[in-house]
């Protein structure tokens, strides 16, 4: 696990931590969802990515110099990368944070393949 990882991974279960209803799930691929739909999780190399509405996400782009989250050559659409010193900012972070969760309780809930 490099440095990086172990830091962002920190971080994500401190801001998750403060939701109650939300659980860190994956171990290889950290992630959170809510009602079938995956709204943040930590890369393999350490990159912290959320699922934020569309204002939110190009205020975010605009503000943060962002570029399209790719996930095995495929465009996470909605993410945007979280660079390092944001996700260092437990405040930032938080709030952050907590505008994907906002957004992620707006989505379909996609049907479960459980039984």
């Amino acid at each position: 696990m490099s440095d990086r990882f172990a830091a962002t991974l920190e971080a994500f279960d401190r801001v998750v931590a403060g939701h109650d209803d939300i659980t860190r799930k994956g171990k290889a691929t950290p992630y959170t969802a809510m009602n079938g739909n995956m709204f943040a999780f930590v890369t393999a190399d350490g990159a912290l990515c959320v699922r934020l509405s569309d204002a939110d996400r190009e205020a975010f782009n605009a503000e943060h110099d962002g570029e399209p989250v790719l996930q095995y050559g495929r465009v996470m659409r909605g993410y945007v990368a979280v660079p390092d010193a944001l996700a260092a900012d437990e405040k930032a972070l938080a709030e952050l944070y907590g505008r994907a969760v906002d957004h992620a309780r707006t989505l379909k809930p996609k049907p479960t393949r459980r039984k």
